[in-house]
């Protein structure tokens, strides 16, 4: 009975296929195959480096049409062994296949092997519905005739190959060995081009990426196809049947994901989703490879080290940004961007803690004191509204008596600063927050002086990097110019500019800024910097966030390191064993050409007692250096 049931869909199939023939020829229809050579799915977008290289590309699917000379016979083989072993010879259907297939399903008791050729996959592909139905089937005979008359081999093939869905969103043999291997098609192995044939027949269950295991079984299928057809011998078989599938790794490799998925997001909703995926616009970015792949090196091996001592969940984000221009070089929005697309460097809004004291100390000077003036570093109390009594400590819970602004700033002491605000009063400072397009809710309290306002990395980026700019404020951007496939600039960033404080208070507070910084390169073992540099620290109540922020005369660059949830990530745990190593595992690597920062003309440096602001006359331990 099974026998027959076959026999009977053979006589089916021909029957059907005489008839559709008859109607077509009946009613002259008129099918136009120009799509065979014309298909045009669309340009893809792509998104080029500071360096006009290209770091992504945003499209549908991955697709790049190669012609079939860039083809190794090889990979044409290994199609034609999977697919389809007669495909250059029959004449659209090949009737031996339907019978050799029918008797294997027979033998098998079930469907082992499909009839269709290649050609009648390809009119599936590009003219048909997916959907199995008798309709359809006639359609997909009758339109292979069609095409295996108007078309050479050649044509067919190549537009097949250019086409067949490898999963994952890829198309076509290019864009496969591309994602697969990061290799061109024409430079892949026998074992690699039957890995590629061996997906078409189910690409949702042998795709590589996706079916590790049952994609090397079926590649080794092929592979003895392919011996069986004589298009490889006996040893190329066994030496490609032991080659590991070895996929690369993309998500591991790839540059900048969550500034990727921004750029993406915002064009979407900007120029819509049809300009970006098919339009073939070009998006000039400001990112440098070099230092994206530095910082996420650093970034990548601090946070395994956190997670391993601290918390599994730490995460956090950097941004590093050109000093002059505000084009940002380098972001990294977390530790995965697999687990999470939440980009923390432009979304995430916490308290920043003391990296928000260097616009204090800028407000004092600008309002007419000087680093070498004293404050009393002593317990402090002070009555609120609410009747409760707020009695803040410094980090160390210790206390030095008299000690200079210089010395306050420089080993961020909460108390001299918390007095240096109520000296110089909560407006000025958010004048200057506010010229630094500071967005957060700034509450004219005392906890002001200790960065009690939520804000994000981006923004504090751009108030840091004030002090290596000369007192100017400049917009962090990451896009310089999107063009459209005619080479016409569509938008443009035009980066906000605006002078904060004068180059005599910059110069002020970057030189006492260098000194934390001096302290700290007093016991780092590891490689240095090879310029000047300032830096300033910022840790929350309990260790739940800590800054480091740090500025050469080139580059800007911010860490911050937290818990999602805004736990504390435990007991005595500040920026220089969370934070720091990042920004120095960075920075120590980059090249900067400019070594030390300019400042104006009209400062002069002098020596003061750190504790008394009395002048002195050499240095030496308890004396720092200032400019007035």
């Amino acid at each position: 009975m099974r026998f027959l049931k076959y026999i009977f869909i053979i006589f089916f199939l021909i029957s059907s296929f005489a008839v559709g023939a008859f109607f077509y020829i009946l009613h002259h229809q008129c099918i136009d195959f120009s799509a065979l050579e014309h298909y045009n799915p669309g340009k893809p977008s792509i998104v080029l480096d500071d360096e006009g290289n290209e770091w992504a590309r945003f499209q549908l699917d991955r697709r790049e049409p190669i012609p079939l000379s860039q083809m190794p016979p090889h990979l044409i083989q290994a199609f034609i062994a999977a697919e389809d072993w007669d495909f250059f010879n029959h004449a659209g259907i090949s009737w031996r296949g339907i019978v050799r297939s029918t008797l294997v399903n027979l033998y098998h008791g079930r469907k082992m092997q499909g009839a269709s050729t290649i050609t009648q996959q390809l009119v599936k592909m590009l003219f048909l519905y997916s959907k199995k139905t008798f309709e359809r089937k006639i359609k997909e005979q009758l339109y292979a005739l069609l095409i295996e008359r108007q078309f050479t081999k050649e044509v067919i093939l190549e537009t097949y190959l250019n086409h067949i869905y490898f999963g994952c969103g890829i198309y076509g043999v290019q864009a496969a060995c591309q994602r697969f291997w990061g290799l061109r098609a024409s430079q892949i192995s026998i074992d690699q081009a039957a890995v590629l044939a061996s997906i078409v027949r189910s690409p949702a269950n042998y795709c590589p990426i996706l079916a590790p295991q049952a994609a090397h079984k079926r590649r080794n299928v092929i592979l003895h196809s392919m011996k069986m057809l004589s298009c490889i011998n006996e040893r190329e078989y066994e030496q490609a049947k032991k080659m590991p599938l070895a996929i690369k790794d993309n998500d591991s490799d790839m540059i900048a994901p969550h500034l990727r998925e921004t750029i993406r997001v915002m064009l979407e909703n900007k120029l819509g989703k049809d300009r970006l995926y098919t339009d073939g616009l070009v998006i000039q970015t400001t990112l440098n490879r070099k230092i994206q792949i530095e910082a996420q090196k650093a970034f990548k091996k601090q946070c395994q080290q956190l997670r391993k001592n601290l918390l599994p969940d730490i995460d956090g984000a950097l941004i590093s940004m050109d000093v002059k221009t505000g084009e940002i070089k380098a972001l990294i929005g977390g530790y995965d961007f697999n687990s999470s697309r939440f980009n923390r460097a432009l979304q995430a809004k916490r308290q920043i803690g003391s990296i928000f004291k260097p616009l204090i100390y800028a407000a004092a000077v600008q309002g007419g004191m000087n680093f070498s003036d004293t404050e009393i570093d002593e317990p402090f109390e002070l009555i609120q509204q609410s009747g409760t009594i707020w009695a803040p400590n410094n980090y160390n819970h210790r206390f030095n008596g008299q000690i200079t602004l210089a010395y306050a700033l420089s080993h961020s002491n909460n108390i001299a600063t918390i007095k240096t605000l109520l000296n110089v009063g909560a407006q000025p400072i958010i004048n200057l927050a506010r010229a630094c397009h500071m967005t957060g809710q700034f509450h004219t309290y005392p906890s002001l002086a200790l960065g009690c306002v939520d804000t994000s990395l981006y923004e504090v980026t751009g108030m840091f990097n004030i002090f290596a700019n000369g007192g100017t404020y400049v917009e962090p951007h990451y896009i310089k110019w999107v063009k459209d496939s005619w080479g016409t600039k569509i938008l443009k960033t035009t980066p906000k500019k605006n002078q904060v404080i004068s180059g005599r208070v910059c110069g002020q507070v970057v030189k006492v800024l260098t000194h934390a910084l001096e302290r700290i390169h007093a016991f780092w073992p590891q490689k240095w910097l090879e310029s000047e540099a300032i830096s300033k620290t910022g840790t929350t109540n309990d260790s739940r966030i800590c800054w480091y922020g740090g500025s050469t005369p080139e580059l800007t660059t911010v860490v911050s390191i937290a818990c999602d949830d805004n736990r504390s990530m435990g007991k005595n745990i500040f920026p220089l064993r969370t934070a720091f190593p990042v920004w120095i595992g960075l920075n120590s690597l980059l090249p900067c050409k400019q070594k030390k920062f300019s400042y104006d003309p009209s400062l002069r440096e002098i020596l003061v007692d750190e504790k008394t602001g009395e002048l002195a006359h050499e240095l030496q331990p308890g004396v720092i250096s200032i400019l007035v």
